[in-house]
């Protein structure tokens, strides 16, 4: 079995714990899985996530892919230390009007003071909705 590379132990139930009162729950939002270097999260695709078109908004497939990678990004940093989105990108490929979305954040880089984090965001027939890239700097954690 391969070793994690989170230097903090985490359960989905941790995370969405965490979560109450935010974006995430107000979006709907459930962390389902951490394994050994990935993050996995669903997000339902009704009103709430919605655009006027009755597509997926792209905003909430951002919003999904960011808590997934900083989600995990902080999970990969000590005590004494935060990471914070400083840039993301996505591309939008493939529009969705109903069900539940999964998302999987796994690393591409993770250094002292930066992290980059890929997120695929997939259908329920496991078709590419969105793909993005979240970089976060690694920050000293003020009291």
């Amino acid at each position: 079995m391969t070793d994690s590379i989170f230097r903090k132990t985490a359960t989905p139930e941790a995370l969405n714990a965490s979560a109450r009162n935010t974006a995430m729950e107000a979006l709907g939002i459930v962390i389902t899985e951490v394994g050994p270097d990935y993050v996995r999260g669903t997000m339902p695709v009704d009103a709430r996530t919605h655009q006027p078109y009755g597509l997926l908004h792209g905003g909430a497939s951002v919003l999904l892919a960011e808590t997934l990678g900083s989600s995990a990004g902080n999970l990969c940093v000590g005590e004494d230390a935060l990471c914070v989105g400083i840039e993301i990108n996505a591309n939008h490929v493939q529009g969705v009007r109903e069900g539940t979305v999964t998302g999987t954040a796994r690393p591409l880089h993770v250094g002292r003071s930066t992290q980059v984090w890929e997120i695929r965001i997939e259908d329920e027939s496991a078709r590419l909705v969105c793909i993005s890239r979240l970089t976060l700097a690694v920050v000293p954690r003020r009291a």
